[in-house]
């Protein structure tokens, strides 16, 4: 335990972990509310949209209501109009939501089955590994971030579809208005701050671990770990 080597599958696993923590933050941040809640405040939407702060919260409302993959129907706005290809590019959303919902429970699986043979193994050393592999997106994303947010937005945009949907007229959309560019900065650093907060969790059990099974190892010289 006290000197281990870095495997492939130490880094697979890495990834592994790293995804059930971005899928994770994805599925907790969508759902977390008082995130945009507390952007109405603070990015004073109601005087850029133009709309009560509680006309802006019941739409909005009405948008995570429908993102989720237990909801039935169409999207429909308590008071905003919305063009087809505005309903469209929800729809489409939605489906990239309803993945991440999917990915998080099958990473979470993947996670306790791993989680569980390496402990019949008294193999640890994965957690450090996973720990660092996981700083990586993170890393990398938050760089971009930092650099220049509006080329990321549209670059992550340009990824994930493959038309101009997400390109709203505010007079044909105005759901735009009440949407921010800084409020979607603020999800991303959020699951940002999931995945290294999931990193950091690995390192420390893992040095628990160490030093908990080192002790034994000094105790127990004959023990094989």
């Amino acid at each position: 335990m006290n000197k281990f080597k870095i495997k492939i599958s130490d880094i697979l696993i890495g990834v592994i972990f790293t995804l059930f923590f971005l899928s994770i933050g994805v599925v907790f941040t969508i759902n977390f509310r008082p995130l945009y809640y507390m952007d109405v405040e603070a990015l004073d939407i109601p005087a850029s949209s133009g709309y009560s702060k509680d006309e802006i919260i019941a739409n909005y409302d009405a948008l995570i209501d429908y993102s989720s993959p237990f909801f039935k129907g169409n999207l429909s706005f308590p008071t905003l109009e919305s063009s087809p290809s505005g309903i469209k590019h929800f729809e489409e959303v939605k489906d990239i939501f309803i993945f991440f919902y999917g990915l998080s429970v099958f990473s979470f699986l993947s996670v306790i089955i791993i989680i569980i043979y390496k402990s019949k193994k008294r193999d640890f050393g994965y957690l450090a590994v996973s720990s660092i592999t996981a700083i990586v997106l993170p890393l990398v994303t938050g760089l971009s971030l930092a650099i220049d947010f509006d080329t990321a937005f549209v670059v992550f945009h340009k990824i994930f579809f493959n038309n101009d949907y997400w390109l709203f007229d505010p007079r044909t959309d105005p759901v735009i208005n009440i949407l921010p560019s800084k409020f979607f900065l603020h999800c991303a650093l959020m699951i940002i701050g999931f995945i290294l907060l999931g990193s950091l969790t690995l390192y420390i059990i893992y040095k628990r671990l160490k030093r908990r099974i080192s002790i034994k190892y000094r105790k127990n010289p004959g023990l094989n770990l």
